[in-house]
C-alpha cells in the first residue's frame, strides 16, 4: 500500500530572497524581504495626523497626544497637566525636592536624568552645535534650533485664539492657559497677571528691590537671570545681534529690535494720555511722569526729587562738591 504524502509549503531564506519548497525548489518568488516584513510587524500603529508609525499602540497613543493636546496627568499640588505619566513622576519632585539623579564629578543633584546629562556637559566641554551667526554652542541640536530663532526673528508657534506668535513651544503653551482659564498669578502690588508662577516671582523683585543675579566681574545686580546673560556680555566684548541695515550690534534681542525701529520709523507704544507715540517701552514709562507729575528718584541728603534718574545724577554731584569744598 503506497503511503500518501502531503505536498507542503515551507519558507527558507538564502541571501534575503524568498523560495518556495515542495518536491522541487521553485524559481524565485517576487516578494518583501525577511527584514521588510519584520519592519511592517514592528510599524503596525500609524498616526492618522502625521504618518509616523509605532511598534506598540500605547506608544501611538502617547503619542496622539502631541495632536489633541490632551494632557491626563495632572499634578495635586499646582495642577500642572503631563501627556505622559513619566514627565509628572519628574515634576512632582519640584514639589518633593527629590533629586535622585547625582552628578559623579561634583555631586550636584537633580530631579531629572535630563537635567544631569545636560549638567554634565560643563564637566566634558561637549558643545558639538554651534550657532554661525554668533559662535554660541549648544550641546543639543534643539537648543541650537530654538536658539537660531533670536536671530532670524521666526516664531512657528501661534494662538489658534488670537494670533499672537511664539518662538517656543513652552512660551505658547503658557500663553494658552489665559484662553483656556487655568491658573492665573496676580501680583498683590499692582495687579498684574502672568500665566507661570516663576515669572509673577520675577515681576514681584521690582516692587522688593531684590536683584539675586550678581555679576562676578563687576558686582552689579540684577533682577533677571537673563538681564544678567546680556550684561555678561558687555565684559566678554561680545554682541551677536546685529543690525541687517547699518551693521550696529548688540548684546540682547531686545536692544535691536529697539534699533530697527530708528530704519522703519515704527513707533508701536502710545500714551494714552496725549496720543504721542514712542519706539521704546522706556519712552513711553518716562514720557507719562510728564502727566502724572510723579518724581521717583529721590536725594537722600536732602529730600529733592526728580523726574528722571539723570537729572539726580547731576543734583548729587552739588553736595558732593559741596563737601569737598568744606
Amino acid at each position: 500500500m503506497r503511503r500518501k504524502t502531503r505536498n507542503f509549503k515551507q519558507k527558507t531564506v538564502q541571501d534575503n530572497k524568498t523560495f518556495t519548497e515542495g518536491s522541487d525548489l521553485e524559481s524565485e518568488k517576487d516578494g518583501p524581504t525577511i527584514n521588510e516584513r519584520i519592519q511592517a510587524v514592528k510599524r503596525q500603529y500609524v498616526c492618522t495626523e502625521c504618518g509616523k508609525a509605532f511598534s506598540q499602540s500605547a506608544n501611538l497613543t502617547v503619542h496622539e497626544r502631541v495632536h489633541t493636546g490632551e494632557k491626563p496627568y495632572k499634578c495635586k499640588e499646582c495642577g500642572k497637566a503631563f501627556s505622559h505619566s513619566s514627565n509628572l513622576v519628574v515634576h512632582r519632585r519640584i514639589h518633593t525636592g527629590l533629586k535622585p539623579y547625582t552628578c559623579s564629578e561634583c555631586g550636584k543633584s537633580f530631579s531629572g536624568k535630563s537635567h544631569l546629562i545636560r549638567h554634565q556637559g560643563i564637566h566634558s566641554g561637549e558643545k558639538t552645535y554651534e550657532c554661525k551667526e554668533c559662535g554660541k554652542s549648544f550641546s543639543r541640536s534643539s537648543g541650537l534650533i530654538s536658539h537660531h530663532r533670536v536671530h532670524t526673528g521666526e516664531k512657528p508657534y501661534t494662538c489658534i485664539e488670537c494670533g499672537k506668535a511664539f518662538s517656543r513651544s513652552s512660551n505658547l503653551t503658557q500663553h494658552q492657559r489665559m484662553h483656556k482659564g487655568k491658573t492665573v498669578y496676580k501680583c498683590k502690588e499692582c495687579g498684574k497677571t502672568c500665566v507661570s508662577n516663576t515669572k509673577i516671582m520675577d515681576h514681584q523683585r521690582i516692587h522688593t528691590g531684590e536683584k539675586p543675579y550678581e555679576c562676578d566681574e563687576c558686582g552689579k545686580a540684577f533682577i533677571l537671570k537673563k538681564t544678567l546673560n546680556e550684561h555678561q556680555r558687555l565684559h566678554r566684548r561680545e554682541k551677536p545681534y546685529k543690525c541687517n541695515e547699518c551693521g550696529k550690534a548688540f548684546t540682547s534681542n531686545r536692544n535691536l529690535i529697539d534699533h530697527q525701529r530708528v530704519h522703519t520709523g515704527e513707533k508701536p507704544y502710545k500714551c494714552n494720555e496725549c496720543g504721542k507715540t514712542f519706539r521704546q517701552t522706556s519712552q513711553v514709562i518716562l514720557h507719562l511722569r510728564t502727566h502724572t507729575k510723579e518724581k521717583p528718584y529721590k536725594c537722600s541728603e536732602c529730600g529733592k526729587a526728580y523726574r528722571y534718574s539723570s537729572q539726580l545724577i547731576q543734583h548729587q554731584r552739588k553736595h558732593n562738591e559741596e563737601k569737598e569744598m568744606s
